[in-house]
């Protein structure tokens, strides 16, 4: 597994969520326990969006998903609060402590690294930027130019023509269950990082490699290209 490219997912794979999620629960009266109902509810939709050919910006859908958690839960929430929960903690968050030395260590080794994000072609921009990330990537790229959300295998398989790679060659990386299977149905190599909290969905194809972060990663691949 000595690919040419390696895709990315960017939220919560490359940045840690943390920071957003309190300004979630703030907006919500102190409801952490509502916090994967609203995640849950965002990724629900955004698959909706997708399947009646609709597209919002997924910083919009979520927070449309914060609001309808808010009015299910008998809460409060102004569209402008909810704007206000989300829009900028989501383009300022830290990314998690491994990642810029793995991606450091990948990008050394001579690998092309691309994003494949839900983001917005804006937001990725300014999330990367941010995080200190920008100079590592090859190519930011989103579903903006399609207007269907990942997990659909389209995406990765546009992703594929834009990098101008065969599956086979190519190597997504990602935190969530739900994109590891859409890697595996567009025939990519697939790693999982094993982020707190993530799982893998036992009725996917399993990934080719689970790791605990890129530090592991990296060292794997530039083991394996050496």
């Amino acid at each position: 597994m000595t690919p040419k490219v390696i895709f990315f997912d960017v939220n919560e794979t490359l940045i840690d969520l943390a920071s957003m999620r309190r300004s979630v629960a703030d907006s919500l009266g102190g409801r952490d326990d509502l916090l994967p109902l609203w995640f849950s509810t965002m990724l629900h939709h955004s698959l909706v969006e997708s399947a009646t050919g609709h597209f919002h910006p997924f910083g919009e859908v979520g927070v449309a998903a914060l609001i309808m958690v808010a009015e299910s839960n008998g809460i409060h929430l102004t569209q402008p609060d909810a704007e206000a929960a989300i829009s900028e903690p989501f383009a300022s968050m830290p990314p998690h402590a491994d990642v810029r030395p793995g991606l450091e260590a990948l990008k050394k080794e001579g690998f092309i690294l691309a994003t494949l994000t839900n983001s917005s072609d804006a937001m990725v921009a300014r999330q990367l930027q941010n995080a200190g990330l920008s100079d590592l990537f090859d190519r930011l790229l989103t579903v903006e130019s399609l207007q269907i959300y990942k997990p659909n295998r389209a995406v990765y398989d546009w992703a594929l023509d834009q990098m101008d790679v065969d599956p086979e060659e190519a190597m997504m990386v990602a935190a969530h269950g739900w994109d590891i299977a859409g890697i595996k149905t567009a025939r990519m190599h697939g790693v999982f990082v094993a982020r707190p909290g993530q799982a893998l969905y036992p009725l996917a194809p399993p990934p080719d490699l689970v790791v605990k972060d890129l530090v592991e990663l990296s060292e794997i691949m530039v083991s394996r290209a050496s």
